[in-house]
């Protein structure tokens, strides 16, 4: 797992975009795992920026997002559909049959949730997983306690989950309690994987997954099982990391290492 700190959230997400930018240049029909949420939202913004000055092309990209609420339709406001679409999709030029995300309304969930999983199967397998993280460490919304070898699934979200959602709805009675999410296992799979947080009210989960026992109380830190994880934090997220030092050294020595 390679930590890297950033002063601000703005710089987090160019650094992040950067590594976007990089896996598409070099495989422009990759497929990415998008994450919905405020803290990825700086990213996709970067994304939609070097698009529009031609740096980046989507016309080849397919994707595949973490989960969704139950309940929801694709054109409520807080539904994962309508933010991708709002705040990413309309703005580049990714083909809409090439944009997969769970369903919330479907009448089989159980045979959906298998369809999507033998999707990304069909599609190759996830280059690169965008992530972000709970408060309580849960990524996608694989709450703790949730195998770490879990694939995609029907999930009753945790209390914590709800109350930290409900600043999106007008009232935390509106706040689904079921969601369709990727497992654990099925993040795993990616090839490279990307987690964002910024804030202080992401330092322990960040402190946990990164420094942390493997645990599926935490579920992102079953990412330190993964080869090849960056980890974009600002200052705030990074406060309670205690080998902080040592991921600044990296960071600061690694123009100069030899190639891998």
């Amino acid at each position: 797992m390679e930590v890297v700190v950033q002063k601000t959230p703005a710089e987090m997400a160019v650094a992040a975009g950067r590594e976007v930018a990089n896996v598409l240049n070099a495989k422009p029909n990759a497929v990415l795992g998008m994450a919905t949420g405020s803290t990825p939202l700086g990213l996709y913004q970067e994304l939609v920026r070097l698009h529009k000055k031609g740096e980046l092309d989507f016309s080849h990209v397919t994707t595949f997002n973490l989960d969704e609420y139950v309940g929801l339709p694709i054109t409520h406001p807080q539904s994962y559909h309508y933010f991708m679409h709002e705040h990413l999709f309309r703005h580049i030029n990714i083909p809409p049959q090439n944009i997969h995300i769970p369903s919330g309304t479907t009448t089989n969930y159980r045979a959906f949730c298998a369809w999507y999983e033998a999707r990304i199967k069909e599609c190759g397998g996830i280059d690169l997983q965008i992530l972000g993280i709970g408060t309580d460490g849960h990524i996608g919304f694989n709450e703790p306690g949730s195998s770490l070898t879990s694939r995609t699934r029907l999930k009753t979200l945790a209390r914590q989950t709800i109350d930290d959602n409900a600043r999106f709805f007008k009232k935390r009675e509106e706040v689904p309690i079921y969601a369709i999410t990727m497992g654990v296992g099925t993040v795993l799979e990616a090839r490279e994987i990307v987690l964002l947080a910024n804030g202080k009210k992401k330092a322990e989960a960040i402190a946990a997954a990164v420094e942390g026992p493997v645990t599926s109380m935490i579920t992102a830190s079953a990412l330190q099982l993964h080869p090849s994880t960056r980890v974009y934090v600002d200052e705030d997220a990074a406060s309670q990391l205690k080998m902080r030092e040592y991921f600044d050294w990296v960071q600061e020595k690694k123009p100069g290492a030899p190639p891998a």
